[in-house]
């Protein structure tokens, strides 16, 4: 008997797993949990632009004293490598290269002092996973995307039209953090139905939709896959809702390639002088494309300046002259985005977020007389012009813009230093309170929460945010 035990022990121990696996989450569906009451929504739809990598808040909406470079200049005497130009606001600078989006400063809100937690490595893996969560990792359980909570919790805007929308983000060359960006681009718990439809390459979009091999064979592809989704053996170790999620997920994809409103997808249907004006790069194109699907009717959507190691925004290495192309990449169409939606009516009901999961500074972490990067010292001078510019991860402070739906309009909220660090002196911003003001503008109590694991989980941390109001405007009845 003993030997028959002892034979049985790894399927005994299989079972068990299963079964506890089972336990917590077989038929488990995330509940709405109590809060408090919802505030009145002055956005239906959201557009995130996202500079990953890390954009320098000093080389872009907070210029600070502007250094040019010299061989041998002391590293630390580097506050800003532009100078300050002017925007639409007599009290607001912006640094040069970034004209166009000065020129709607008026039609919306910088926030100056954004922070973020500083630990002993400040990483984009970690840092892109919080700001788009609002939870540090790790954790027990997979933490939604913001746009996930909001397509789960306020639904779709038109019913053919997918509520979280990711564009540009193809992960092509984020090499060994590329597990690190999936990981905050997903659903988590809530199921793959609120998931983001990719579209990798905007100008693209519209071949994503197209059948290349008929109707036919598409009725039956799909059959197949409810069929092989329902014989899954995973369904016997996770949760049925998340069986049930994806077969809606593939069942709303070809509810999308039918519909009339697929043509959203389609720029070539926009006019040439158009296309060309937005048409700096696939962020560009990718602008584009979101104005158009907010039009169809999108609830959330993300562009993507891509995310590359020592590339884009992660400017360790010929910091200025990269800002230089970077700037020509965004300048542009955000700022013809801003435009418009206004001149269609639909900027006042549409919140656009520009933001970065944190600054850069010359020094390490913006603490004076540390120079060490990433294990590599950096001279207390710069001797020559690849050295210049913004390199190090700095979290003390960074810039955030906000337009339409529901923000104040031509505000600088918060002030940062104006020497060495350029850190957050006054009214800084968490990541909780960010969250906790957008999601206010869209209608979402920062309380809101969802039953997972017999617990509560917050769309802000712990449910502490607090809408920045500062930067709201006032309801008006009626």
């Amino acid at each position: 008997m003993f030997r028959n035990e002892s034979l049985d022990r790894r399927d005994c121990l299989k079972s068990l797993a299963g079964a506890a696996t089972a336990a917590m989450t077989m038929n488990y569906v995330p509940c709405l949990a109590s809060a408090e009451m919802a505030p009145e929504p002055t956005a239906d739809s959201m557009i995130l632009l996202w500079m990953a990598g890390g954009m320098a808040h000093t080389d872009t909406f907070d210029p600070k004293h502007y250094v040019p470079f010299s061989p041998g200049i002391e590293t630390k005497r580097v506050l800003s490598t532009f100078p300050a130009i002017d925007t639409t606001v007599d009290s607001i600078k912006f640094t040069a290269g970034l004209e166009e989006i000065a020129s709607v400063m008026d039609q919306g809100t910088l926030i100056r002092t954004f922070t973020c937690p500083v630990t002993e490595h400040i990483t984009h893996a970690k840092h892109q996973y919080h700001w788009h969560t609002g939870y540090f990792p790790p954790l027990t359980v997979a933490a939604p995307h913001i746009g996930a909570v909001m397509a789960r919790t306020l639904g779709p805007r038109h019913p053919d039209v997918p509520a979280f929308i990711d564009i540009a983000e193809t992960f092509a060359e984020s090499a060994r953090e590329t597990a690190g960006l999936r990981a905050f681009l997903t659903s988590g718990f809530l199921g793959a139905e609120y998931a983001p439809f990719f579209v990798p390459r905007a100008a693209d979009a519209v071949r994503q939709l197209d059948s290349r091999v008929g109707a036919r064979r598409d009725a039956s592809r799909m059959r197949a896959f409810r069929e092989l989704v329902k014989a899954s053996p995973a369904g016997d170790y996770v949760s049925s809702h998340q069986q049930e999620s994806m077969l809606r997920a593939i069942e709303r994809a070809e509810q999308l390639m039918n519909s009339p409103v697929a043509k959203s997808f389609d720029l070539s249907l926009e006019p040439k002088a158009t296309y060309d004006y937005y048409n700096t790069g696939p962020f560009g194109l990718g602008c584009l494309l979101a104005r158009r699907l907010v039009e169809a009717g999108a609830r959330f959507i993300e562009v993507h300046t891509p995310y590359k190691p020592f590339g884009y925004w992660d400017t360790h290495e010929n910091g200025h002259a990269t800002m230089v192309g970077l700037k020509k990449l965004i300048d542009r169409p955000v700022a013809q985005l801003i435009r418009d939606l206004r001149d269609r009516g639909l900027l006042n009901r549409t919140l656009v977020v520009l933001a970065s999961e944190f600054s850069r500074d010359v020094i390490m972490e913006g603490k004076e007389n540390k120079f060490s990067e990433g294990g590599v010292k950096v001279s207390a001078t710069m001797t020559e012009e690849k050295h210049y510019g913004m390199h190090a991860h700095f979290a003390d402070a960074g810039s955030v813009l906000m337009w339409g739906g529901g923000v104040k309009e031509g505000v600088a909220y918060g002030e940062t230093q104006n020497e060495q660090p350029c850190k957050s002196i006054a009214n800084p911003v968490e990541i909780e309170d960010l969250h906790a003001t957008i999601y206010h503008a869209m209608g979402i109590s920062p309380k809101q929460a969802y039953e997972i694991e017999r617990r509560p989980f917050y769309v802000t941390r712990d449910g502490v945010g607090r809408p920045v109001q500062a930067v709201l405007q006032s309801m008006v009845s009626g």
